[in-house]
C-alpha cells in the first residue's frame, strides 16, 4: 500500500487534525491480520487471502528470489529463458497444452497469463476462475509446474531460441547502446552492470540444454519460492491447495548460497554522457547511492520515517512541478525521490528530468539549485501543512475503499513483502497509524533529510539524449563545473503563494429539473434541466470511495472553417493549461490541497467534452470544477508559452526513434488527400499557433451547455448529486442550438496499397496488414469483427510465435465504427527480423485465408466467448465500464438497454459468423506498411 502511496506521481500528505498520541517506535510493524501466512517444511513461503473482488476468481503468483543477477557467465540471459521455457512443456502441460487450456477457460495469454524476469527475481502470474472444483485445481497444477516440472526438452529450447532473440532484437536501439556505456557507472564494480535479464545474444544462439538446466536446478528450488493466492476462495481450502502441491517437492540438499550483491562505494563522482543518433528523449539523472546496503524496515519508527521522507520528496516535486508550469520551464518533467535503485540491496537520492536536445545543463542546474535551495532553507510551514493535509486525504480514500480492493492489489504487496520484506501491515493499520504519527512529525525533521541525501561521493550523473548535426555534445568538464558553480552560488529561499479562501466565491443560482426518467434495468436516472442540459447518473458500491465523470457534446473542430482549424489544433491542448477562475495551474493545485477532484476539458474532431473524478466528500469540489471549466477558464498566455515550450522540447528528437517514424510516415501516407490532417506535430507549429483564437473557440464550443450530456457513476448520496447538478449544471449557460456529428466527407485510404519505409541501424523491422473501407454500421458485425481479431490472434501466436519462432508479440484487432460515418478496420501488426517480413507476412495472410474459407475452429470460437464472458462479468462490477458504455451508448446513439445483454450477445458467436465478416470485410485488399533498417536492399 506504501509504495502505491508514495509512487513518484502519487506522493501526498496530511495536516495536523489529530490530537497528537505517544506511539511506542520501537514496536514491530504488524501483519495484516486477513492474510494468512506459513512455510512449508521444505522451505517454500506462502500468502493467502480471502478477497471477493472479483468474484469467482482467484489470482496466483509464484515468486522466485531469483534472477538474472545470479547468472553464471556462460548462463547470461538463461533467467529470462528459464521463464520462457516454463510455457513450453511441464509435466503435467506438454508443448501448448498450457496455453490451450487457460484460453479454454477465458484466461488470455499475455493479457493475463504472464511472468517477468528482472536482476533479483522472477515472478510468473495467474488469474484462474474459481466457481469450478476442476478450473481452480488446475490452477495449483500450472504454479506447481512452473516451481518444479519444466520439461526442458532440447527441441522446445531450440525451438525458443527464436523467439527470445525476437525480444532481444525488440530491446535493441539508442536506449540499450546508452544503457549499456552508463549503467557500469551508475552501478559501479558491480553484478548489476553485467546481468542485464535479456542477456548476451551469443549466449542464447549457442547455449547447451545442460546450461539452462544448472540454473534451473541451482534456483528454482522451494526456498527460494512464495506462492500467492488471494480471491474469491475459503482460507482452509486454498491452504490445502498449497501443501497437496507444495510439500511433495523436497529441499534441496547442500543448496548453492544465493547472495546478496552489493554496488560497492567509490570517492569520486562519476559522469556519463551518453548520445544516439536515434535517441528519442533527452534526460538527465542525478544519483546520490547510500554508503551502507538498504535495511529492511521492522519497526514504528522505520515506518515513521518513510513517511518523513514522503512529506520531503512530495514537497520538492510541488516546487519542481511549480517550474514546469512556469513560462520558460528548465524541463519538460522533473521529479526527485529516495528509494530504489537497479540494486535491491542499495538505496540513492535520485533526481531526473526530461528535457529539450539542448536543455540538459539547464535542467541539471535547476536539479542541483533546488536540492542546495531546501539544503540551505528548508521548507515552509505552508507547503509542510499541505503536504501533511494531501497524504491524509489519499489514505482516506485507500481507508474507504478497503473492501472493495480487486485481488490484484494485493498480490503486488504480498509479492515484495517476501522478495524485499516490504511491510504489509493492511489499510486498517496503515491508516491509524498515520492519524497518530503526522501530528508528531515536525517540519525540522523534514528539513534534515537532505543533510544524508546529499554528498559528493557515490554521485553519479547521467546525461543522455540525441547526437544532432549543430547540436554540441555537453562535456564531462562542464558537468563538474556545475557542480561546483551550485555549491557556491547564491539561493533564495523558496517563494510560497498566497491563496484564496474559495474556488468559488459567488455560487450561481439554482436551476430546475424539468424531466426525470428511471430506468430500472440499468439502475440510471436521467435528468433534463431548464437550460436543456441532460444529466445521466448511476449510484453503485463498486468502490465506497470513487465518482466518476464523463461529458460530451457533438462538434468538436469539425465546426471550424479550414484556416481556423489549422490554425488552433495545437493550440487546443494547452488551453487548461492556464488554469481556471483566476487560479493558475500551481495555485489551484495549491487549493485542492485535502481534496481529490479533478476535471480535464477537451476539443474532439467531432465532439468537445470533460472527464473526471472525485470521491463522495469532494462531490461539490468536482461539480464546481465543471461549472468554472465551461465558465471561467483563465485566459494566460505565459501558461501557453510555457506549455508550447515543453511540448517543443518533448519533440525535439521524436523523429530520430524508428518506431516513431514509421507511425508518422504511415499515417501521412494514409491521409494523404485529408486536407483537413495535421500528421505529427513539429516545433514549429506550435510557434504558429494562435492561442487567442483557440481560447476563443473554445468559449464558443463550451457556451451551449444545453447540447451537453452529463454522466456520472459511483458511490454517491443522490440527493446531493440532484443538488449540485441544479446549482452548477442547470445553472450553466446555454442557447436553443443542438449540434450533430458533422461528417466532412473524407475517407482514409481502403484498398490495396504498399507502404516501405527504412529507418534506424538495428536489424528490426514492423510489419503492417490493415483492412479498411466504408461501410453501413452493423452492432452484430462489429462484435463479430472483434472476435475475429481475438481468434486471429490466438492462430497468429500459434503460428508466427511457436511453430516459426519468428515474433515475440504479434496481435491482431478490428470493428466498425458508426461515427461520423459507417466503417470498419482491420489490424495484423508485428515486430520481427527484416530477413523474415516476407515469410511471417505470408503466414499471417494464410491465417487469413483459412478463417475466409473454412472458418474458424470450433475450440477457437469457444476460447474466445470464454474470454468475453469472464471480461464482462467483471466489467460489470466497474465503474470505468459502466460510465464508459453509458456515454459511448449516447454517442453512438444506440439502444442503451443493450449494455446488458452483452451474455446473450457473446453467447451468439458462431464459426459461421466469424467466417461470414471475414469474407465480408477481409476480402477486399489490404494496405500492407513495412519499416526497414536503412541498410535493408
Amino acid at each position: 500500500m506504501r509504495k502505491l502511496i508514495f509512487a513518484l506521481a502519487m506522493i501526498i500528505a496530511s495536516g495536523n487534525m489529530f490530537a497528537q498520541e505517544t506511539i511506542d517506535l520501537s514496536s514491530k510493524i504488524p501483519t495484516d491480520p486477513n492474510i494468512r501466512t506459513g512455510k512449508l517444511e521444505n522451505g517454500l513461503t506462502y500468502y493467502l487471502r480471502n478477497n471477493g473482488k472479483p468474484e469467482d476468481k482467484v489470482v496466483l503468483r509464484l515468486a522466485i528470489n531469483a534472477g538474472s543477477i545470479l547468472e553464471d557467465d556462460d548462463q547470461q540471459g538463461l533467467a529470462h529463458f528459464m521463464e520462457h521455457m516454463n510455457f513450453n512443456g511441464t509435466k503435467n502441460f506438454k508443448k501448448n497444452e498450457l496455453v490451450d487450456y487457460l484460453q479454454s477457460i477465458g484466461v488470455k495469454f499475455g493479457a493475463h497469463l504472464n511472468a517477468y524476469t528482472s536482476f533479483d527475481e522472477t515472478v510468473y502470474m495467474l488469474p484462474i476462475p474459481s466457481d469450478n472444483e476442476e478450473k481452480l485445481e488446475k490452477g495449483f497444477q500450472i504454479i506447481e509446474d512452473w516451481a518444479f516440472n519444466a520439461l526442458l526438452t532440447d527441441d522446445e529450447i531450440d525451438k525458443e531460441r527464436g523467439v527470445v532473440l525476437e525480444e532481444y532484437r525488440i530491446g535493441l536501439g539508442a536506449d540499450k547502446r546508452m544503457l549499456a556505456n552508463y549503467l557500469p557507472k551508475m552501478m559501479y564494480n558491480s553484478q548489476y552492470a553485467e546481468r542485464l535479464p535479456i542477456g548476451k545474444k551469443n549466449i542464447l544462439e549457442t547455449f547447451k540444454p545442460e546450461v539452462i538446466k544448472r540454473f534451473r536446478d541451482d534456483w528454482y528450488r522451494p526456498d527460494l519460492m512464495a506462492v500467492i493466492a488471494v480471491g474469491d476462495v475459503d482460507l482452509d481450502k486454498l491452504e490445502a491447495k498449497i501443501k497437496e502441491h507444495f510439500t511433495k517437492a523436497k529441499a534441496k540438499k547442500n543448496p548453492r548460497e544465493r547472495k546478496v550483491f552489493d554496488v560497492p562505494n567509490h570517492e569520486e563522482t562519476f559522469v556519463a554522457i551518453e548520445t544516439d543518433k536515434e535517441a528519442t528523449f533527452n534526460r538527465v539523472q542525478l544519483l546520490y547511492k547510500d554508503r551502507k546496503p538498504k535495511e529492511v524496515e521492522t519497526n514504528l519508527e522505520d515506518y515513521r520515517n518513510s513517511i518523513v521522507k514522503g512529506l520531503f520528496s512530495q514537497m520538492l516535486n510541488n516546487r519542481l512541478q511549480e517550474l514546469t508550469n512556469g513560462e520558460n520551464p528548465p524541463f519538460v518533467y522533473g521529479a526527485t525521490y529516495y528509494g530504489g535503485t537497479y540494486a535491491r540491496s542499495k538505496n540513492a537520492y535520485q533526481s531526473f528530468a526530461m528535457t529539450s536536445p539542448t536543455g540538459q545543463l539547464t535542467a541539471l542546474k535547476t536539479l542541483l539549485e533546488e536540492n542546495e535551495r531546501v539544503k540551505r532553507h528548508g521548507f515552509q510551514k505552508g507547503e509542510f501543512e499541505r503536504a501533511k493535509t494531501a497524504i491524509l486525504a489519499r489514505m482516506d480514500k485507500a481507508f474507504q475503499n478497503k473492501d472493495k480492493n480487486e485481488s490484484d492489489r494485493y498480490v503486488g504487496e504480498y509479492v515484495r513483502n517476501f522478495l524485499e520484506q516490504e511491510p504489509i501491515p493492511g489499510i486498517e493499520w496503515e491508516y491509524d497509524f498515520y492519524k497518530k504519527a503526522l501530528p508528531t512529525i515536525q517540519l525540522d525533521e523534514v528539513n534534515g533529510l537532505i543533510a544524508n541525501y546529499l554528498h559528493d561521493d557515490n554521485r553519479v550523473v547521467v546525461i543522455t539524449g540525441s547526437e544532432k548535426e549543430g547540436i554540441p555534445k555537453v562535456t564531462e568538464k562542464q558537468v563538474t563545473d556545475l557542480l561546483v558553480e551550485v555549491e557556491k552560488s547564491d539561493i533564495q529561499p523558496y517563494q510560497d503563494s498566497d491563496l484564496g479562501e474559495a474556488l468559488m466565491t459567488e455560487i450561481p443560482k439554482l436551476g430546475a429539473i424539468i424531466k426525470e426518467v428511471k430506468d430500472e434495468n440499468l439502475g440510471t436516472t436521467t435528468l433534463t434541466f431548464v437550460n436543456g442540459a441532460t444529466v445521466v447518473y448511476k449510484k453503485t458500491d463498486f468502490k465506497d470511495d470513487e465518482v466518476l465523470f464523463e461529458a460530451f457534446s457533438y462538434g468538436g473542430t469539425n465546426e471550424y472553417d479550414l484556416e481556423t482549424y489549422k490554425k488552433t489544433a495545437r493550440a487546443n491542448g494547452g488551453l487548461n493549461e492556464a488554469g481556471v477562475n483566476g487560479f493558475n495551474k500551481t495555485d489551484l493545485g495549491k487549493m485542492l490541497t485535502g481534496k481529490i477532484a479533478g476535471v480535464r476539458p477537451y476539443i474532439g474532431s467531432e465532439s468537445e467534452g470533460m472527464s473526471g473524478n472525485a470521491t463522495p466528500k469532494d462531490l461539490e469540489t468536482l461539480f464546481q470544477l465543471i461549472y468554472l471549466n465551461f465558465t471561467s477558464l483563465n485566459k494566460d498566455e505565459k501558461a501557453f508559452t510555457s506549455f508550447a515550450s515543453k511540448q517543443k522540447a518533448f519533440l525535439g528528437s521524436i523523429m530520430s526513434n524508428p518506431s516513431i517514424y514509421f507511425q508518422i510516415e504511415l499515417g501521412k501516407f494514409m491521409n494523404e488527400k485529408n486536407e483537413r490532417y495535421m500528421g505529427f506535430p513539429t516545433p514549429e507549429e506550435f510557434d504558429a499557433a494562435d492561442y487567442n483564437l483557440a481560447y476563443e473557440k473554445y468559449k464558443e464550443r463550451f457556451a451551449n451547455a444545453g447540447d451537453f450530456k452529463f454522466y456520472f457513476v459511483g458511490n454517491f448520496d443522490e440527493a446531493k448529486l440532484r443538488e449540485f447538478s441544479k446549482q452548477y449544471i442547470a445553472s450553466l449557460p446555454s442557447t436553443n442550438v443542438k449540434e450533430d456529428i458533422k461528417d466532412l466527407g473524407f475517407r482514409s485510404l481502403s484498398g490495396s496499397h504498399e507502404k516501405i519505409v527504412k529507418k534506424g541501424s538495428e536489424p528490426k523491422s514492423s510489419v503492417l496488414i490493415q483492412y479498411k473501407g466504408e461501410t453501413k454500421y452493423n452492432a452484430k458485425d462489429d462484435h463479430m469483427l472483434q472476435s475475429l481479431g481475438e481468434i486471429l490472434t490466438i492462430k497468429l501466436i500459434e503460428k508466427l510465435r511457436e511453430e516459426e519462432a519468428g515474433v515475440y508479440g504479434v496481435g491482431a484487432r478490428g470493428g466498425l465504427d458508426k461515427m461520423p460515418y459507417g466503417s470498419y478496420s482491420f489490424t495484423i501488426s508485428f515486430p520481427c527480423g527484416p530477413d523474415n517480413v516476407e515469410k511471417l507476412k505470408e503466414a499471417a495472410l494464410a491465417q487469413v485465408q483459412e478463417i475466409i474459407e473454412n472458418g474458424p475452429t470450433e475450440e477457437d470460437v469457444e476460447k474466445v466467448k470464454q474470454a468475453q464472458l469472464l471480461d464482462y462479468k467483471e466489467n460489470l462490477k466497474k465503474n470505468k465500464y459502466w460510465i464508459s458504455a453509458l456515454k459511448n451508448s449516447d454517442y453512438n446513439k444506440s439502444d442503451s438497454s443493450k449494455i446488458l445483454g452483452k451474455t446473450k450477445d457473446i453467447g451468439s458467436i458462431t464459426a459461421e459468423k466469424i467466417q461470414a465478416v471475414a469474407n465480408k470485410y477481409l476480402t477486399d485488399g489490404y494496405i500492407l506498411a513495412i519499416l526497414y533498417p536503412e541498410d535493408k536492399e
